[in-house]
């Protein structure tokens, strides 16, 4: 770096403090790099913080398991550097039909998943036993409190010198620039990490990958355990989402199962699964409506179907409901949007809501290909 600079000049300039913003910071500055994190807002309130704080890195298949695997160890420094949060929990998934076990011994085939009886399972999650004919282990997966290691990791990169330029807009970027409303930056590179509102800012890169909104519903309450879960908690209805178990025969006949007994949850786009949070309240959730604009007003019909199935299936008294909220991500035609046009800006985002699963990764990975970076100074932190 060079200590003449200009301050409104850098080596790399990210538009957007979201993980997968975060996770190009977190690049370039252990690579010894100036860096300039521009965002509208003044902390992260997007989809980095209103979400299950499940790093579901086990249930990811092809690309997304790449990253989601170098994700993982790069949540497992910043949790320490940082100082958040973070356990080494695995995911506990609930299997109440024969055809759930199915989907579930089939991923299990290539490692990573370990099958449970009924009778284990129960040990370490409070559900009913009635109807419960088993479930697994998914071993690799992490859990995070979104709302609160998104904050250490901006000030542990702040502290590492990465300069955050909150509530301030950006109106324009191109090669080796990037207009914002307190003025113009000049940079040798620009990343673009403003997840669904890719289209406000690059219209023409989001109509390429058929950029939308995902809206979802999901909701805090406070419940009454004879003891914790021990990791998140997937359903069937999660069994039919996550790659690597819903690409196979196994999962075609569970989701016509599952939509032929409850099209009303089907009507939802249900992902029925469960995290509990350090204070003890469970996060609960939750459902998916696709637009380019989604409706701002949330139906009640599915925070009641989150509470029905919830009672349905912990051996508990009912959950008290604290909070709700509205979760808003892009998604696409692929996996992930990467795109590095003419004028050398990379537009990085994931496109299937498992960004904190998958964004630090993604990061790292892409952002290394597009400067020709070599191996991060470990050292650095």
């Amino acid at each position: 770096m060079n200590p003449d600079r200009s301050a409104d000049s850098a080596d790399v300039v990210v538009v957007g403090a979201g993980i997968v913003g975060l996770g190009a910071a977190y690049a370039a500055v252990r690579r010894g790099l100036r860096v300039i994190v521009v965002d509208r807002t003044d902390a992260p309130v997007g989809a980095t913080i209103r979400n299950f704080g499940h790093l579901c890195i086990g249930a990811q298949g092809g690309e997304a398991r790449r990253y989601a695997d170098a994700s993982r160890e790069l949540w497992l420094r910043l949790s320490q550097d940082a100082g958040f949060w973070l356990r080494e929990s695995g995911t506990l998934v609930a299997a109440r039909h024969d055809d759930e076990i199915a989907v579930l011994e089939a991923a299990a085939h290539d490692g990573g998943i370990r099958m449970l009886e009924a009778d284990e399972l129960l040990q370490l999650a409070p559900l009913r036993a009635h109807g419960l004919v088993g479930g697994a282990h998914i071993e690799s997966d992490l859990q995070t409190d979104p709302r609160t290691a998104a904050s250490a990791i901006v000030r542990h990169l702040a502290a590492l010198g990465v300069d955050f330029r909150f509530r301030t807009g950006v109106t324009g970027v191109g090669r080796g620039r990037v207009d914002t409303t307190r003025g113009p930056l000049t940079c040798g590179s620009v990343v673009v990490a403003v997840n669904h509102d890719i289209d406000q800012l690059l219209p023409e890169v989001a109509e390429r990958h058929g950029i939308v909104r995902c809206a979802l519903d999901m909701m805090r309450a406070a419940v009454s355990f004879r003891y914790p879960l021990a990791a998140p908690l997937l359903t069937g209805w999660s069994l039919v989402r996550y790659g690597r178990f819903s690409d196979g025969p196994e999962a075609a006949v569970l989701r016509e199962r599952l939509h032929a007994e409850r099209p009303d949850l089907a009507a939802l786009d249900l992902n029925q699964m469960y995290t509990q949070v350090p204070d003890g309240t469970l996060i609960i959730g939750d459902s998916h409506a696709t637009a380019a604009a989604p409706s701002p007003f949330q139906p009640e019909a599915a925070f009641t179907a989150f509470l029905t199935e919830a009672e349905a299936l912990f051996d508990a008294p009912a959950p008290r409901v604290i909070e709700r909220w509205q979760g808003v991500y892009a998604k696409g035609r692929q996996e992930f949007l990467i795109d590095r046009g003419d004028d050398g800006v990379l537009v990085l985002a994931a496109t299937t809501g498992i960004g904190m699963t998958t964004g630090l990764g993604l990061a790292e990975h892409n952002l290394t290909a597009a400067f020709g970076w070599a191996a991060a100074r470990e050292g650095t932190t």
